[in-house]
């Protein structure tokens, strides 16, 4: 069997998918993307295309390899989503080519479903209440949400005592029948985490995400001993290599590899393997659309240290188009008591309508996320 032909489709509301075609009739869809840099990302394909086309796409290792290693330069955003995406196809063909879910050649599922959350509350945290309450009667059991609005490298304690407010407001309104993840979203700088993250202690969150930017990751060492809450980062770490000194220092609780940016697949179980030796959980980031999501359940399925799984329906960036839309059959996702179960179709499980996609794709769209500024002028982190 060999590759014959691989095509990219950037789609609303901003995902783009990658069809992968065989010499065999076997089809295999990936999804490489990049939120906000779609074009980018779709072009890194191109450039590696020449090197899959004519080769056998059950040799995923060697060609994951050959992807990272015969570049010089290597890793960072574009690349590892480009090649994920084609990661993610790959698999997707030696699945429907054994007939078995990509988890059953990756050693077998070792649960049957799996725990799942949603977000609320939108970029600017608001109406959160309600939000929960919505999410509440759909079955849910946990949420996300921002924690903050921008903040500077020191700022008010009003912004603390506003994020504060919130996770409060909905205790007030549900108790403990819903967990809670807060996402400082990388917007929080090391001098105001600290502060932050002691104050929202007495409210239990599930877990403090990107307490700082990744860049500085060190800084969690300092903000992980001035609270009990779990530390979670990791969706813009790209390679098991960004995730080695994490691990090695010992102060994230929770890893979250994106499965469309850290190298698919094949290098997430790697990841999620790693932090399982170091007693880490694994809770993989997805805000992205069904092929992603669909890879992520992959590697759930197979990891011991995976507890719960983020899912983009209903996302404030899903406007005008959500994972059903791009699906054939859209029972694939059906969520239950706050789990969804695992796709039990070959491959990836999932059947994309790659006519609706043909339909919407346009090279011409390109989702952006907001520029935002400090009162003074500079820059904030978004």
């Amino acid at each position: 069997m060999k590759v014959t032909s691989m095509e990219c489709f950037i789609v609303p509301p901003r995902w783009c998918f990658l069809k992968v075609e065989t010499d065999e009739g076997i089809t295999g869809w990936g999804e490489p993307v990049v939120e906000g840099r779609a074009s980018t990302v779709k072009a890194a394909v191109e450039e590696l295309k020449e090197y899959v086309i004519g080769r056998d796409p059950r040799l995923i290792e060697d060609t994951w390899n050959m992807l990272y290693r015969s570049g010089f330069y290597r890793g960072g955003p574009v690349h590892m989503s480009a090649l994920a995406g084609i990661d993610q196809a790959l698999w997707d063909i030696k699945g429907k080519f054994h007939g078995a879910p990509v988890y059953d050649l990756l050693g077998g599922a070792c649960r049957e479903k799996m725990r799942v959350y949603s977000w609320i509350g939108g970029d600017r945290p608001d109406d959160v209440v309600e939000h929960v309450k919505q999410q509440l009667e759909q079955g849910f059991t946990a949420v996300k949400m921002n924690a903050t609005n921008e903040m500077q490298y020191i700022d008010s304690y009003k912004k603390i005592d506003e994020a504060v407010d919130r996770i409060a407001a909905i205790r007030d309104a549900v108790g403990q029948d819903v967990e809670v993840g807060l996402d400082f979203h990388g917007r929080v700088h090391k001098p105001m985490a600290k502060v932050l993250a002691k104050a929202l202690e007495p409210y239990r969150p599930m877990f403090l995400e990107e307490p700082v930017l990744p860049e500085n990751n060190e800084a969690l060492a300092e903000i992980a001993r001035s609270t009990s809450i779990p530390i979670a980062t990791g969706e813009r770490m790209y390679s098991k290599w960004d995730f080695k000194p994490l691990l090695e220092g010992g102060y994230a609780d929770i890893i979250q590899p994106d499965l469309s940016h850290a190298g698919g697949i094949t290098e997430c179980r790697k990841i999620a393997a790693m932090a399982e030796a170091y007693d880490v959980a694994l809770a993989p980031h997805c805000p992205l659309g069904p092929v992603a999501l669909a890879s992520c359940l992959q590697v759930d399925a197979v990891s011991h240290n995976a507890f719960i799984q983020e899912q983009s329906f209903g996302i404030h960036y899903n406007v005008g188009n959500d994972l059903n839309d791009y699906l054939m059959d859209t029972s694939v996702f059906a969520f239950e008591d706050g789990f969804v179960h695992l796709p039990k179709g070959p491959g990836l499980g999932v059947e994309m309508d790659e006519d609706k996609i043909r339909r919407a794709a346009d090279d011409a769209f390109a989702w952006k996320n907001p520029v935002w500024r400090h009162a003074d002028g500079s820059i904030a982190e978004w």
